[in-house]
């Protein structure tokens, strides 16, 4: 049944997941704190609303209110009915393939994580364990292609970038392709699609089989950056950081492009592993780049990480401006280093178990006014930490920006407020002003109400 924007209709597993428990069924129905209704249904509308320009979980949220999803267990297994869901996720009443796929890997990890993932693995330290949970996920999600060399290359980039920046992308992904490398984005548009896009081009010229388009997401982000339809492989981490953990374990190189707050969170966070001693004898690929007049940004990016965490910082990557072909070449020639290091190491090739990422960066971040307050934005430390703490700044931004809880803690007690050192903070002030004149906190451009309050030496700006 169709109106003029939605569709009413009932949908089963393509191919797995044909069976649930009771439990779980009831699970996905109990509407109390402790169910998961709330959850599932908001990353099932975030799948249905694909290719949506709204980046905020509550103007999804409002926008698509009267929808609602069921479930059951029918004789022929489970039965999802979509209620008032987005006439744009189908085509002739039917639903899109790919959207359908993503739907089912909702379900599926959702399930997981509540049934499995947070009671495992006794008896290791809580670094381990949460290593140990994410490794998990991504197995119950088929994700681990052992005895394949390495070629998955993560793309990080803003979902608010321009049409040259986004062009870029899918050319840079289009070389990539040529050379038989694989993609995995947070799996949202802009710069997480633009890759993807391009290498589906050269996958087909080069007749590469299963060409894998891997995007991972959390329920905290994915209303606002909703799937992309040619990811083929969904999967859906608990939070922020099982997500970034799940990126540097599964993926072998690393290519950043312009964005926003995001992905200034990204960039501190794999600095801040890279950074540990223990790490530097591994091969990391880590490339910075964009199309002609992109050079501004990594200037200030650039700027602000010799400024923050020290000239060792700026070893970690390498910036190519407006050359596709040879950030392809780069990286094709740094796997070839990461393959050979793994081959005399006996590490894996599918999962990096020998990269030590320290607990504070993989511990939750809840962005509270009083966590972010209390936040240690100081040279005074080592630089790992310190980059652990401005990512910690960075995500409580992004959360004030797109995320429901942190939208309306802002409207309840006002702006986050963050203090530090006056080098830091000018350094920090310098990066966001940037992203707010060049537009790249909202794909909504209207002007922009900063979520954040700076304090240099006890003066807020």
């Amino acid at each position: 049944m169709m109106t003029e924007h939605y569709i009413t209709s009932s949908v089963t597993p393509l191919d797995n997941l044909d069976v649930l428990s009771p439990y779980e069924v009831a699970r996905l129905q109990d509407k109390t704190q402790g169910g998961l209704y709330s959850l599932f249904r908001q990353c099932a509308l975030a799948v249905l609303n694909c290719g949506s320009e709204m980046d905020s979980t509550r103007m999804v949220l409002n926008r698509f209110r009267e929808f609602d999803v069921q479930i059951s267990q029918k004789h022929r297994g489970v039965q999802l009915d979509l209620i008032n869901a987005p006439a744009a996720a189908f085509v002739d009443g039917e639903l899109i393939q790919g959207i359908h796929e993503h739907l089912f890997a909702v379900l599926r990890d959702l399930l997981y994580v509540a049934d499995k993932v947070d009671g495992c693995c006794e008896g290791l330290d809580p670094s381990a364990s949460i290593t140990n949970q994410v490794f998990n996920l991504l197995r119950h999600a088929n994700a681990l292609q052992p005895h394949v060399k390495p070629n998955m290359v993560v793309c990080w980039g803003g979902h608010s970038i321009s049409h040259a920046e986004y062009e870029y992308t899918k050319r840079v992904g289009y070389e990539m392709g040529l050379r038989g490398m694989n993609i995995c984005t947070g799996c949202g548009p802009g710069a997480m699609k633009g890759p993807m896009k391009g290498a589906t081009i050269a996958h087909a010229k080069q007749r590469v089989e299963r060409a894998r388009y891997v995007g991972i997401s959390e329920p905290g982000i994915i209303a606002a950056e909703s799937p992309n339809p040619i990811v083929n492989e969904l999967i859906i981490m608990p939070d922020i950081e099982r997500r970034l953990e799940a990126f540097v374990r599964l993926g072998h190189g690393f290519i950043v492009f312009p964005g926003g707050v995001g992905t200034a969170e990204e960039i501190l966070y794999i600095l801040g592993i890279l950074l540990q001693e223990s790490n530097r004898a591994q091969p990391f690929p880590l490339i910075f780049t964009g199309p002609a007049g992109s050079e501004a940004y990594f200037e200030t990016v650039d700027r602000f990480i010799r400024t923050t965490l020290g000239e060792r910082a700026t070893q970690c990557y390498e910036i190519i401006v407006d050359d596709p072909h040879a950030v392809a070449e780069c990286m094709r020639d740094g796997l070839a280093e990461v393959t050979a290091h793994r081959k005399a190491t006996g590490e894996a090739y599918h999962f990096n178990w020998q990269l030590r990422i320290p607990l504070a960066l993989q511990q939750t971040f809840e962005p509270t006014h009083a966590a972010m307050r209390n936040l240690c934005l100081s040279r005074n430390q080592p630089d790992h930490v310190l980059a652990a703490q401005l990512r910690c700044a960075l995500s409580g931004i992004v959360a004030g920006n797109v995320k429901e809880p942190g939208i309306r803690a802002i409207e309840e007690h006002g702006p986050f407020e963050l203090h530090g050192e006056p080098e830091v903070i000018d350094a920090l002030d310098q990066l966001l002003e940037s992203f707010v004149s060049q537009r790249r906190m909202k794909i909504n451009h209207e002007e922009y109400e900063p979520c954040f309050r700076l304090a240099r030496a006890g003066r807020a700006s």
